[in-house]
């Protein structure tokens, strides 16, 4: 008897992260079907317990070594589970000062615990994978939650706007992944990352060619989720447009499944890195170059933060290059770190903008930080401390990041890119302490009310971020480690050597 399919070997340990949070969404919704009048206790309770029990599940795999199962679509590394722990705790950070924050601005819509649920789950299944089609779909349930989220704020035309916006380019850049995983299906008649290093040795045009222009298509498509230039147009407008909590989310979520992914597709076509560095080398520059350069000139908190997203992506291409022009003295480990870094402190200074919200409206211009160490003084400190951070001034942890970043592009003898990081880095100093200015300096219109009392989850949310920066700012070592792991499972690429070897199977770190 002919069998025609076979069941797949499941191993649910590894692809139970993704199951409890895309349930923890079902349950979620359906308590908000049932919950009382305006109260979404349950639902956020739910929630946050969710994104603690997957990230709980994935700290226990990290002693266990690589694997895969579900025929091969959920795959298993130390880097995979360390961005999608990242990608659980910024979706719990997110929903701590969410609710004050919705309620501020008259849209207390219980829909959006859920719908973040589902797109951190769609994130996971980004990075946590070596299918090309198992990145289309995560990378849709990511977008798709995300359309949704950005137009929340129904009242206000400009939420409307940035959802639309969001949607018609976020297709856009779908479709050229989708034709770029067609392209490569056709070439190597496989969907795995794996045999695009294989197909890349081939000597004959039929092969290359198809090949390389499928591996475009993949890349055209990941450069708009990481908003790096010149497919970074989408990125301030959506920022300004969708609620805070929302661009927060976007910020940092969506920012780490995209490198995450960016990382592994780049990593596995490595032998034709003599066709994309020369490319994404200018893209890294371009992106430094016009993110921080045009922020100088914003007044809107969120726009800057905007590009201030775009020239952060290009810091961390940076760090993509380095390692993937010399694996086995620069390590992804340095990289991931300054990605630790840039989240933090983003959702901080998110976290503290939500505070400005009040009568429906949101405050992000500059003036209305206006004075807000007089209302809230430990916010301001934090907020202070997460921009110096931004901003790179030692011993903090952004300092570090970049340091990191800038000795990695040095030794992978990368000094254009080296040199444009540095320089940026100070650009930057001009839009940074315009925050801190308008907090600290500048003094506001009219009455002063004294301490507005801050909401405990902001409060919570804003306390774990300015923590984890201090930590990061005197514990390098013991986190990079971490990272790392054993040396077993280094992040140095080992995966790398022996590329010559078109029968093996690449991953992120070690030969399958």
């Amino acid at each position: 008897m002919n069998t025609f399919a076979t069941t797949p070997t499941i191993d649910w340990l590894m692809i139970a992260p993704v199951v409890i949070v895309s349930l923890g969404g079902v349950l979620a919704l359906l308590l908000e079907m049932f919950r009382p009048k305006a109260d979404n206790t349950a639902v956020i309770a739910v929630t946050l317990l969710s994104f603690l029990a997957a990230a709980a599940s994935l700290f226990s795999q990290l002693p266990l070594p690589d694997a895969e199962t579900f025929a091969g679509m959920v795959y298993r590394d130390r880097p995979a589970l360390i961005l999608q722990i990242l990608i659980c705790l910024a979706a719990f950070t997110v929903i701590l000062f969410s609710e004050q924050y919705l309620r501020a601005r008259r849209i207390p819509f219980a829909e959006f615990y859920p719908l973040a649920l589902w797109s951190a789950a769609g994130a996971m299944m980004m990075v946590g994978t070596q299918n090309l089609l198992m990145v289309f779909i995560g990378l849709e349930v990511l977008s798709i939650a995300l359309y949704v989220m950005a137009g929340m704020a129904k009242q206000e035309t400009k939420s409307e706007e940035s959802a639309m916006k969001y949607f018609l380019l976020g297709a856009f850049a779908s479709a050229w992944l989708l034709f770029g995983v067609a392209y490569i299906f056709g070439t190597t008649g496989t969907l795995d990352m794996g045999s695009i290093a294989a197909a890349a040795l081939s000597n004959s045009e039929l092969v290359r060619g198809p090949l390389i222009f499928g591996v475009a298509m993949l890349m055209i498509g990941l450069l708009f989720k990481s908003a790096l230039v010149p497919f970074h147009q989408w990125t301030p407008d959506v920022y300004q447009g969708a609620p805070i909590n929302v661009t927060a989310f976007m910020a940092s979520v969506s920012k780490i499944a995209a490198i995450g992914t960016l990382f592994r597709i780049l990593d596995s076509a490595l032998p034709l890195r003599d066709f994309y560095m020369p490319v994404l080398t200018v893209v890294a520059i371009l992106t430094m170059v016009v993110g921080n350069v045009i922020a100088l000139s914003q007044t809107d908190v969120k726009r800057l933060m905007g590009y201030s997203s775009v020239a952060n992506a290009g810091y961390l291409l940076v760090g993509i290059l380095a390692h993937l022009k010399n694996p086995s003295e620069v390590p992804l480990t340095t990289t991931i770190f300054y990605l630790v870094t840039y989240a933090t402190t983003t959702l901080c200074v998110f976290a503290v903008l939500t505070l400005s919200a009040k009568r429906g409206q949101e405050g992000t211009k500059f003036s209305d930080l206006n004075g807000l160490y007089h209302r809230e003084p430990f916010a301001a400190v934090c907020l202070a401390i997460c921009t110096f951070s931004l901003i790179g001034i030692p011993p903090l942890g952004g300092f570090w990041g970049k340091f990191f970043l800038f000795n990695d592009a040095i030794r992978a003898q990368l000094l254009p890119l080296a040199i444009v990081l540095a320089v940026t880095s100070i650009i930057s100093i001009g839009y940074y302490l315009n925050i801190v200015r308008e907090v600290w300096v500048q003094e506001p219109e009219g009455e002063v009310t004294m301490r507005g009392g801050m909401p405990m989850g902001t409060r919570t949310a804003v306390v774990l971020c300015t923590a984890v920066i201090v930590l990061m700012s005197v514990l390098q070592t013991p986190i990079t480690n971490f990272i790392e792991g054993s040396k077993e499972s280094q992040l140095a690429g080992s995966t790398l050597k022996n590329v010559e070897q078109p029968a093996q199977t690449l991953s992120l770190t070690s030969q399958r």
